[in-house]
């Protein structure tokens, strides 16, 4: 669990701040993959878990906006779990979201992810748009789960995704444990960098050893810098080095 909040730089000037990314220069704070509506899903499936995920999230997003104050907060995807219609769960706690944050910023950005097909009556209630890709001078934040062909989008030098929910096993002694981490490599020319998920019941997928599905991450990972998430964010240095 997060105990200490405090911004970890990845690159110059684009910072870890607890699950999400801190640009300070802009004001804007990025988050990704809250998932909201998760526990209702598994429930359907007649698969009974506690409902922690909206108090997590909402308690862990208080504890960041108490840190920074952005002006802009961009929520990078997958706001929402349902692919075929918005449950209650999904209605009640994405629009407490969008309250808490706007009385912490003047600007949300909804960018599309693969989980958010049916987002807009939910964006409507709160006057949101929701775009692709939000770029702010070289640096373009998207969900990850497609290649953008906007000249804008290409043009960027630093490219934000989010998506693949990243995670690092740490073995020590005969002990593992899976973390969530920030990725900083490559895509093309560009730097690349990779959110963790917001999801706070589940920690994601280990980039070692499971599939990976973001068409951004289709190579070799083994230069990729780790910053993995534990009670602090931690610099982990390049993944083939990590055990």
């Amino acid at each position: 669990m997060l105990i200490e909040i405090k911004p970890i730089e990845i690159l110059q000037g684009i910072f870890a701040l607890g699950l999400g990314v801190w640009i300070p220069k802009k004001k804007l704070l990025a988050i990704a993959d809250l998932h909201i509506g998760y526990e209702e899903a598994l429930n359907a499936e007649g698969i009974l878990v506690p409902r922690q995920q909206f108090k997590l999230t909402k308690e862990l997003l208080e504890r960041m906006l108490a840190e920074v104050k952005p002006k802009i907060i961009v929520i990078n995807g997958d706001l929402k779990h349902e692919f075929g219609g918005i449950s209650k769960q999904e209605w009640r706690e994405t629009l407490a979201i969008f309250d808490l944050l706007s009385n912490h910023s003047k600007k949300i950005v909804l960018i599309k992810g693969n989980h958010d097909t049916i987002l807009e009556p939910l964006a409507k209630k709160r006057n949101l748009k929701i775009k692709d890709f939000y770029c702010i001078e070289d640096i373009c934040i998207t969900h990850g789960h497609k290649i953008l062909a906007e000249k804008e989008f290409q043009a960027a030098k630093i490219l934000i995704i989010a998506n693949e929910h990243p995670a690092i096993s740490i073995r020590e002694g005969v002990k593992s444990e899976l973390y969530k981490c920030f990725l900083l490599g490559k895509w093309k020319s560009k730097k690349l960098i990779v959110m963790p998920s917001f999801l706070p019941i589940i920690e994601g997928t280990d980039v070692r050893k499971e599939r990976i599905l973001s068409p951004y991450l289709q190579q070799s990972l083994a230069n990729f810098e780790v910053f993995a998430v534990g009670d602090k964010v931690y610099r982990f240095g390049k993944l083939k080095n990590i055990r």
